[in-house]
């Protein structure tokens, strides 16, 4: 079969720049949304993923298995804890139970006045033992306040979760939470974990800043050399009713996060799909009407003795070509705009992740764009008979 020269494709794609725009807009939209829905599936399941993989065990509010936000217990249970469980592990006589305030509050930073949703998280030093993955990559840890500022670290996350430009909270910036000021000393880095979006700061300015009496849980490093255990701990809560306690392990805990993000997953694919459905019909009729009105000029084609099956290659290959760098242009500004965006949730975030697998589907979905328009058009016009083709206006 004589096919068409793979110049003449590329030469069509510029004869109409209107018709160019319209189908590079059409096929950019299909990509960029395919690429979106999957980069935030893809980041939501990773986090819970990676987070669970720890040997915590989590101590909360009974009623609370979905957000730790609601969750208050007395700020003494962490001793509670350590005198009543025994086998606990210690480090330099440190035993490894941590209670931990976790809370979004608004603060602001520096002298702007706008208000910020930010995850703080209220903690002893312990709590650097406890959760060994987090690790000080700059500055120090925060240390209890005086009586007119407190100290405060973040995660490497936090600024972009707060919307903020890279460098706005360097060490020694300032923020506020609640009138109370915290001066950034530190900044840590938690990878495979919810916490760099992050800001941690001492439990008692945390609690005093914010006017609670009460901490949200207590982490417990449990023993697997025959120590403390999750029963060992689950005796307790149900001695002290008094406490109204649950425990989960991290795994359990983090599972149920994913049971309870079920439904925001489907609604995120449904969403994405009926989105991308609209988009993929505008985009198949925008490339439908760029080739139909090329009747004359496939009949012309088939009159210098191509057959249909050569048109249909070269009508695939403008296809692919436009789809491709549609689908390439999408993929980068996802990198550049989208990875690494953080949502936030209870004890922590999850972050847009434009990764391979998100690449792939974006250019899988340019891709089949780019083949369905091209069956679609060539079979409205190949159709023809060549009288008829040439007789098109």
């Amino acid at each position: 079969m004589k096919r068409l020269p793979f110049e003449y494709s590329v030469r069509n794609l510029g004869r109409s720049p209107m018709r160019l725009s319209l189908a590079f807009i059409g096929a950019l939209t299909v990509t960029g949304l395919a690429t979106a829905a999957t980069a935030l599936l893809v980041g939501m399941d990773r986090s819970l993923q990676g987070a669970e993989h720890g040997s915590n065990a989590l101590l909360f509010g009974v009623g609370s298995e979905e957000s730790l936000e609601r969750s208050e217990v007395p700020a003494s249970t962490a001793s509670m804890v350590v005198a009543s469980v025994p086998g606990i592990p210690t480090i330099a006589g440190v035993a490894l139970a941590s209670p931990e305030a976790v809370m979004a509050v608004p603060v602001t930073v520096g002298e702007d006045t706008e208000r910020r949703r930010a995850l703080l998280r209220g903690v002893e030093p312990v709590a650097m033992l406890v959760h060994p993955g987090v690790r000080v990559v700059e500055g120090r840890f925060p240390r209890r306040g005086g009586e007119w500022r407190s100290e405060a670290m973040i995660g490497l996350r936090a600024e972009q979760q707060l919307g903020l430009a890279p460098g706005s909270l360097a060490l020694g910036s300032r923020l506020r939470v609640e009138g109370s000021e915290f001066e950034i000393v530190g900044r840590f880095e938690a990878p495979g974990s919810v916490m760099e979006p992050e800001i941690w700061a001492p439990l008692t300015d945390v609690l005093a800043a914010t006017r609670r009496s009460t901490i949200s849980c207590v982490v417990v490093t449990l023993d697997p050399e025959g120590g403390a255990s999750v029963e060992d701990l689950a005796v307790f809560a149900m001695r002290r009713l008094d406490l109204e306690l649950t425990v989960l392990t991290e795994a359990e805990y983090f599972a149920s996060l994913r049971r309870f993000f079920a439904p925001l997953r489907w609604m995120i694919v449904l969403s994405a799909g009926l989105v991308s459905l609209g988009a993929l019909l505008g985009g198949l009729n925008t490339l439908h009407a760029a080739f139909a009105s090329r009747s004359r000029e496939v009949g012309t084609l088939q009159a210098l003795g191509f057959r249909r099956g050569a048109v249909l290659i070269s009508f695939a290959q403008e296809s692919l070509l436009l789809s491709a760098a549609a689908a390439a242009a999408a993929v980068i500004l996802c990198r550049v705009f989208l990875d690494g965006v953080g949502i936030a949730f209870s004890m922590g975030a999850f972050a847009f992740r434009v990764d391979s697998i998100a690449v792939s589907v974006g250019l899988a979905s340019g891709l089949g764009l780019a083949l369905l328009g091209a069956a679609v058009s060539a079979q409205a016009t190949l159709r023809r008979s060549i009288p008829e083709a040439l007789r098109a206006p």
